[in-house]
């Protein structure tokens, strides 16, 4: 089944790819994002839940070993949705074999890892892209409109939320204790990716990470921000909040903006929708933009999200049409950033970003492309 998406109508014959993993992240988001835009064919996935898989992707050979769906001989483009702590292993696996590779956020455990694979994908000529989809969430994409048009001034503090209410801890690795688990290195990214893409690279980071959940292995909890020349950008998660805060809350020299709830796509999406479907990216909850001189308020309009743009962009940029949409000099960025809250948050003071630079000149020419 495939359903109106964005991007050109195939020219070329489709990428073949194989989807490493059928777990949350597999089966929920890339599974469908795959099915429906053009020039995709979902041909191989590695997974141990076979007749799930079978149920859903009738079409799709099945594999039981991650690996050897990295290297089918069959395949075009390998997206890593494994366990964090597999990502390196798969993705250098891909790339060796000459393939283009996805791999789900994080990008990797460790800053070391995420340059090691960056420069592995210059090597050998490949794209190699990192599942940042938040990027296309409705109201990412109203605040960035705010920001291109200077509604809220010069901004000097912002706060962005990812919250869950989820007091029972879960038999899953993501709540265990191994490299890449917690909730910082499972929201973490997807806050990190998004104020760097609002913001750009801080000077410093502070970090709080914390387990306030009975029986936590992982962090639960984290508050981390963000220091800027004449701007704090606080970034938080925990899965102890029933709600009521804003998603967003952006304040400037001319206004703020808050807005409450979440981009409705995921949701949609882990309720077993395919992408396409009435109002899909549509956002029932309007941000509020507050005018800070004459004490008014307005409801602010979003463009409608949709995350298929992200593999649509990929597909371009394998075919030489586009640029990659998640460069890797972004996803060491990221990573970085990651990073040096863990640090901070161990010895208690705050870090600096330790990225080269030019790592730092090679992000910002993402940005400005």
């Amino acid at each position: 089944m495939s359903c109106s998406n964005p991007g050109p109508m195939t020219i070329q014959a489709p990428l073949r790819v194989a989807l490493l993993g059928y777990g949350f992240a597999g089966k929920s988001f890339h599974a469908p994002l795959l099915r429906t835009v053009d020039g995709l064919s979902l041909r191989v996935v590695a997974s141990s839940r076979a007749h799930d898989v079978r149920a859903d992707l009738p079409d799709a050979r099945v594999v039981s070993s991650a690996l050897e769906a990295a290297t089918h001989p069959d395949v075009d483009l390998v997206v890593v949705a494994t366990p964090n702590d597999s990502h390196v292993a798969l993705a250098q696996a891909a790339l060796r074999a000459g393939k283009h590779v996805v791999v789900d956020k994080p990008f990797t455990v460790t800053v070391a890892e995420a340059r090691a694979l960056a420069a592995l994908a210059r090597e050998e000529g490949r794209v190699l892209s990192v599942f940042h989809n938040r990027r296309w969430d409705s109201d990412f994409l109203a605040l960035r409109a705010l920001l291109t048009d200077g509604a809220l001034g010069r901004v000097t503090h912002a706060e962005l939320r990812f919250d869950r209410f989820r007091p029972e801890v879960r038999a899953r690795w993501r709540e265990q204790a191994v490299p890449g688990a917690g909730v910082w290195y499972d929201l973490g990214p997807h806050l990190v990716d998004q104020a760097l893409q609002l913001f750009g690279l801080p000077e410093r980071v502070v970090g709080m990470l914390a387990t306030h959940r009975d029986g936590a292995q992982v962090d639960d909890w984290c508050h981390v921000t963000l220091v800027y020349p004449r701007r704090h950008v606080v970034l938080q998660a925990s899965m102890l909040m029933a709600g009521g805060l804003p998603r967003f809350a952006v304040h400037g020299t001319r206004g703020s903006w808050l807005k409450h709830g979440m981009d409705s796509q995921a949701d949609r999406l882990i309720a077993g929708e395919l992408p396409g479907g009435a109002n899909w990216g549509r956002d029932a909850l309007p941000g509020r933009l507050f005018a800070g001189g004459s004490g008014t308020s307005l409801e602010t309009v979003a463009p409608p999200g949709d995350y298929r743009r992200y593999y649509a962009g990929v597909r371009d940029a394998v075919w030489g049409l586009g640029p990659n949409p998640v460069t890797p000099a972004q996803a060491v960025a990221v990573q970085a950033v990651l990073e040096a809250a863990v640090q901070s948050a161990e010895k208690g003071s705050e870090q600096p970003l330790w990225l080269t630079p030019d790592e730092c000149a090679a992000f910002e020419a993402d940005v400005r492309a």
